[in-house]
C-alpha cells in the first residue's frame, strides 16, 4: 500500500486511552461490555426484522442496515485495542494502520448515508403517506444503499490512497486507540496540505451534504406536521421521528466537533473523547434508542423472545 522508500516507519504504537495501569484495567472491562453490548444489541434488531414479516418495509430495511454498518464500525477499533491490552502490545503495522483507517471511515460514511436515506424514508412517510408504497419501493431501497457503498468506497480509498504517499520520518506515536486520520497527519513529516483540503471538500460533499438533506427533510416534515389539526396527530407524527432524531443528534454532534476542525485546535484528550463517542457509545445506544420507542421492534423481539424459551423447553 505504500512505495519502499516513502517511509522510514513500518508501524505505529498505540497509546490507547490510558498509559494508567489501573485505568487500563477497568477501561478495558467498561470497553469490553459495551462491545458486547453493541453487538448483542444490534444483532437482536436484525434477527427481529428477518424473522418478523410485518418488519418487512423500507424503514426497517434500512435499519438492518445501520444495525450491520454499526457492528462493523465498531469491529475495526475496538477488538483490536481489547487483544493488544491482553496481549500486551500496543503497535500496528503501517499496512494495518492504513486497513484499519479505510473501514473505519468507509463504515462512518456509509452511517452518514443511511441516516440521510432513513430521513427521506420519514420524509415521504409523512409528508406523501398515500404515495408512501409506490415512492419508496424496495428497489429504490437497495438502489441508495448501493450507491451509497460505493460513493463511500471511493471516498475512503481517496484519503488512504492520499495517506499513503506521505512520508512518517521519526515519530510513530499515536495518542490514540486507533489509526485516526488527524493524528497521522500530525505524525507525517511530509507537506499535508493535499490530504487536509480533501478532508474540508469531503466534509462539504460527504458529510454536509447529507446532513442538509436530513434538515430539509426535517423542515418539511414540521411543516406538514404543524397543519395536522389534532393534538394526537402531531404527537404521533414527531413521536415516530423521535429515534431517528436521537440518533442524528448523537452522530453529528461528535463528527462535527471531531473532523471539522483544523488538526492544530485538536488536544489529544478532546479527540479521544469525543471517538469513544461514535465509535463506541453511538453504536451502542442506536438499538436501545429505536426499540425502546418502537412498539414493532419491542413485539418482533418479544416473539423472538418467546422462540428462544420454546426451544429450550425442547
Amino acid at each position: 500500500m505504500r512505495g519502499t522508500n516513502q517511509s522510514s516507519v513500518s508501524e505505529f504504537i498505540l497509546l490507547g486511552l490510558s498509559t494508567q495501569p489501573q485505568q487500563q484495567q477497568l477501561l478495558f472491562l467498561l470497553f469490553l461490555s459495551m462491545y458486547l453490548a453493541m453487538v448483542l444489541g444490534n444483532l437482536l434488531i436484525l434477527l427481529a426484522i428477518s424473522v418478523d414479516s410485518r418488519l418487512h418495509t423500507p424503514m426497517y430495511f434500512l435499519l438492518s442496515n445501520l444495525s450491520f454498518v454499526d457492528i462493523c464500525f465498531t469491529s475495526t477499533t475496538i477488538p483490536k485495542m481489547l487483544t493488544d491490552h491482553l496481549l500486551g502490545s500496543q503497535t500496528i503495522s503501517f499496512a494495518g494502520c492504513l486497513t484499519q483507517m479505510y473501514f473505519l471511515f468507509l463504515f462512518l460514511d456509509m452511517d452518514n448515508f443511511l441516516l440521510a436515506v432513513m430521513a427521506y424514508d420519514r420524509y415521504v412517510a409523512i409528508c406523501h403517506p398515500l404515495h408512501y408504497s409506490t415512492k419508496m419501493t424496495h428497489q429504490l431501497c437497495v438502489l441508495l444503499v448501493t450507491g451509497s457503498w460505493i460513493v463511500s468506497n471511493m471516498d475512503v480509498l481517496a484519503h488512504t490512497l492520499l495517506m499513503a504517499r506521505l512520508s512518517f520520518c521519526a515519530d510513530n506515536v499515536i495518542p490514540h486507540f486507533f489509526c485516526d486520520i488527524t493524528p497521522l497527519l500530525m505524525l507525517s513529516c511530509s507537506d499535508t496540505y493535499i490530504n487536509e483540503m480533501l478532508i474540508l471538500i469531503e466534509a462539504s460533499l460527504i458529510t454536509i451534504g447529507p446532513f442538509i438533506c436530513i434538515l430539509v427533510s426535517y423542515i418539511l416534515i414540521t411543516y406538514a406536521v404543524l397543519r395536522i389539526p389534532s393534538r394526537k396527530g402531531k404527537w404521533k407524527a414527531f413521536y415516530t421521528c423521535g429515534s431517528h432524531l436521537s440518533v442524528v443528534s448523537l452522530f453529528y454532534g461528535t463528527i462535527i466537533f471531531l473532523y471539522f476542525n483544523p488538526s492544530s485546535s485538536h488536544s489529544a484528550d478532546s479527540d479521544i473523547a469525543a471517538a469513544v463517542m461514535f465509535t463506541v457509545v453511538t453504536p451502542m445506544l442506536n438499538p436501545f434508542i429505536y426499540s425502546l420507542r418502537n412498539k414493532d421492534i419491542k413485539g418482533a423481539l418479544g416473539k423472538v423472545m418467546a422462540m428462544k424459551v420454546l426451544m429450550t423447553q425442547q
